[in-house]
Protein backbone atom coordinates (compact mmCIF):
# COMPACT_ATOMS: atom_id res chain seq x y z
CA UNK A 1 0.00 0.00 0.00
CA UNK A 2 2.83 2.40 0.88
CA UNK A 3 4.51 1.63 -2.45
CA UNK A 4 1.36 2.55 -4.42
CA UNK A 5 1.00 5.87 -2.57
CA UNK A 6 4.70 6.60 -3.03
CA UNK A 7 4.49 5.92 -6.77
CA UNK A 8 1.40 8.13 -7.07
CA UNK A 9 3.11 11.02 -5.30
CA UNK A 10 6.23 10.53 -7.41
CA UNK A 11 4.17 10.45 -10.62
CA UNK A 12 2.36 13.69 -9.76
CA UNK A 13 5.43 15.42 -8.32
CA UNK A 14 5.50 18.06 -11.10
CA UNK A 15 1.85 18.89 -10.41
CA UNK A 16 2.49 19.09 -6.67
CA UNK A 17 5.46 21.41 -7.19
CA UNK A 18 3.54 23.61 -9.64
CA UNK A 19 0.24 23.79 -7.73
CA UNK A 20 0.54 27.56 -7.10
CA UNK A 21 1.95 28.48 -10.50
CA UNK A 22 0.12 30.52 -13.12
CA UNK A 23 0.33 27.67 -15.66
CA UNK A 24 -0.87 24.93 -13.28
CA UNK A 25 -3.57 23.62 -15.64
CA UNK A 26 -1.05 23.03 -18.42
CA UNK A 27 1.43 21.41 -16.06
CA UNK A 28 -1.25 19.10 -14.70
CA UNK A 29 -2.56 18.10 -18.14
CA UNK A 30 0.95 17.39 -19.40
CA UNK A 31 1.77 15.44 -16.25
CA UNK A 32 -1.49 13.48 -16.38
CA UNK A 33 -1.41 12.60 -20.08
CA UNK A 34 2.32 12.27 -20.80
CA UNK A 35 3.76 11.66 -17.35
CA UNK A 36 4.02 7.95 -18.00
CA UNK A 37 6.74 8.70 -20.53
CA UNK A 38 10.00 9.71 -18.94
CA UNK A 39 10.39 12.69 -21.29
CA UNK A 40 6.88 13.98 -20.58
CA UNK A 41 7.46 13.71 -16.83
CA UNK A 42 10.79 15.55 -17.06
CA UNK A 43 9.27 18.30 -19.23
CA UNK A 44 6.42 18.74 -16.74
CA UNK A 45 8.91 18.85 -13.85
CA UNK A 46 11.09 21.47 -15.55
CA UNK A 47 8.00 23.51 -16.45
CA UNK A 48 6.76 23.35 -12.85
CA UNK A 49 10.13 24.51 -11.53
CA UNK A 50 10.53 27.40 -13.96
CA UNK A 51 6.98 28.78 -14.22
CA UNK A 52 6.24 32.11 -12.54
CA UNK A 53 4.35 32.37 -9.27
CA UNK A 54 1.01 34.18 -9.46
CA UNK A 55 1.39 37.83 -8.57
CA UNK A 56 -0.93 38.97 -5.78
CA UNK A 57 -3.52 41.52 -6.83
CA UNK A 58 -4.27 44.57 -4.71
CA UNK A 59 -7.55 46.38 -5.12
CA UNK A 60 -7.92 49.93 -3.83
CA UNK A 61 -11.45 51.22 -3.37
CA UNK A 62 -11.24 54.90 -4.27
CA UNK A 63 -9.76 57.75 -2.27
CA UNK A 64 -9.50 57.15 1.43
CA UNK A 65 -7.19 56.47 4.32
CA UNK A 66 -6.34 53.18 5.94
CA UNK A 67 -6.35 52.83 9.71
CA UNK A 68 -2.92 51.84 11.04
CA UNK A 69 -4.50 49.81 13.85
CA UNK A 70 -7.20 47.72 12.13
CA UNK A 71 -6.66 48.39 8.41
CA UNK A 72 -10.19 49.63 7.70
CA UNK A 73 -10.68 52.12 4.88
CA UNK A 74 -12.12 55.45 6.03
CA UNK A 75 -13.05 58.54 3.98
CA UNK A 76 -10.22 60.94 3.16
CA UNK A 77 -11.52 63.69 5.47
CA UNK A 78 -12.04 61.42 8.50
CA UNK A 79 -10.00 61.99 11.64
CA UNK A 80 -11.06 58.79 13.40
CA UNK A 81 -11.47 55.21 12.19
CA UNK A 82 -15.07 54.14 11.78
CA UNK A 83 -14.28 50.55 12.80
CA UNK A 84 -12.07 50.84 15.88
CA UNK A 85 -12.31 54.54 16.77
CA UNK A 86 -8.57 55.17 16.79
CA UNK A 87 -7.08 58.40 15.45
CA UNK A 88 -6.04 58.21 11.80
Amino acid sequence: MFFVIFCGVLYFLPSIIGHDKQQFAGIFVLNFLLGWTVIGWIVALVWACTADVRAPMLAVAGPGRYCCRCGALSPQAAHFCWACGSRI
